[in-house]
């Protein structure tokens, strides 16, 4: 058995949705946490079709084991059904806490389900933080193969990676019928992988992958409700200049990036590169925000006239700019975009991460090396460096 990493995730004390995208270590960490717990698991095709033909079984479960005070439901999306179920459990008030997981949201909203009405808490699990790994875990291999437990531990996280992506898209596209032309979803898949880490042009994927605007609108909602990826908005409060409108676009995790972006004569791995230490630095800040009970919104920043911050965290605590490059030398080009933000926003706090080694301050600009940061960024605590 492989040793278990400890995560930094903390488990409300009441009832709570957990969701993730797949091998994430969800079931890891609650079988962990939860070792006495009732396990539901909806992946497992007999409790599937036991749950999904009478979905008030649970009932009856939690009746029969008194003793039993925690419920876990692995992969609720497979049987919203069961939501009202444990509802009429919640409002019974029988002192039991349950546990729903899920990697993907789509099936729950299509049914209309409104996620118990409030009375259990949203909570989200993410790939390993770098700063959760041990020694031996290093920054380059997050950057090439990313963070997902089952990549970590893989001895050839590569190919796992392929199969991983493979199988995301079968199980959870084409099985639970997110859409019926898997190809189009495949090619769109391998278009989009141009975008990460940059602003959407629907029309340019659209074009790239020979499928229609409204389709690839609705290709790019389908991997948000599964948890493949998300979008960062545009920082616009109180804004003083002319912005732009669209989102960045990420995968949730660097590794499944590299999996699906081509690689060939024509690709430059700067490029490659710049967009994969960008996407491991906002999966990063993601998790982080998340288990720290979203001290901030992040967004991104970005003028008419070109200017960006590549991101924005907003919250009581203040106002931070970070900018990553993908270099190993602070050059002054590289501090242009926070000082125009600076301007609008004097009272930001600016961070630029590279690959060098050392901290510098330069024009009030704090550079850190890129992995340090990373790596001393845990819930609750902003990396002082």
């Amino acid at each position: 058995m492989e040793k278990y990493i400890p995560r930094f995730f903390k488990a409300p004390a009441g009832s709570f949705f957990l969701f993730g995208p797949r091998g994430t270590g969800k079931s890891t960490f609650l079988k962990k946490k939860f070792s006495a717990a009732l396990m539901v698991d909806l992946l497992k095709p007999d409790v599937f079709r036991a749950y999904s033909a009478k979905p008030e079984r649970i009932i009856e479960l939690v009746e029969g084991s008194p003793g039993k005070r925690t419920v876990i439901v692995d992969e609720i999306q497979k049987v919203p059904q069961l939501l009202s179920a444990v509802h009429n459990l919640i409002e019974r008030k029988t002192g039991h806490r349950f546990v729903l997981t899920g990697s993907s949201v789509r099936k729950l909203k299509k049914a209309g389900t409104n996620l118990l009405a409030g009375r259990a808490l949203l909570k989200t699990f993410h790939p390993f933080l770098l700063s959760e790994l041990p020694a031996g875990h290093g920054f380059e291999n997050a950057l090439r193969f990313g963070t997902l437990p089952i990549v970590i531990n893989a001895d050839d996280p590569a190919a796992l990676l392929e199969t991983y992506v493979s199988l995301y898209v079968r199980e959870e596209v084409q099985y639970e019928g997110f859409t019926r032309n898997i190809g189009n979803f495949s090619r769109f898949l391998e278009a989009i992988s141009y975008s990460h880490a940059s602003v959407i042009n629907i029309s340019n994927v659209a074009r790239d992958c020979e499928i229609g605007r409204k389709t690839v609108e609705g290709y790019i909602q389908i991997l948000e409700d599964v948890l493949l990826a998300f979008r960062l908005p545009v920082f616009s409060k109180k804004a003083r200049r002319k912005l732009i409108a669209h989102p960045k676009f990420y995968f949730f995790d660097t590794g499944v990036f590299q999996a699906l972006r081509p690689k060939g004569p024509l690709d430059r791995p700067e490029e490659i590169g710049g967009a994969a230490l960008e996407g491991l630095v906002a999966q990063h800040l993601r998790a982080w925000n998340a288990y720290s009970n979203n001290f901030f919104q992040l967004f991104f920043w970005r003028s008419r006239n070109g200017a960006e911050v590549d991101f924005v965290l907003y919250g009581e605590q203040g106002i931070y700019a970070i900018e990553v490059k993908n270099t190993a030398r602070v050059r002054p080009e590289d501090l242009r975009h926070l000082l125009e933000f600076k301007k609008d926003y004097p009272m930001c706090k600016m961070i630029l991460l590279y690959r060098g080694t050392d901290i510098l301050v330069t024009k009030e600009v704090r550079c850190i090396p890129c992995e340090a940061f990373l790596k001393e960024l845990k819930p609750g605590v902003f990396p002082k460096l």
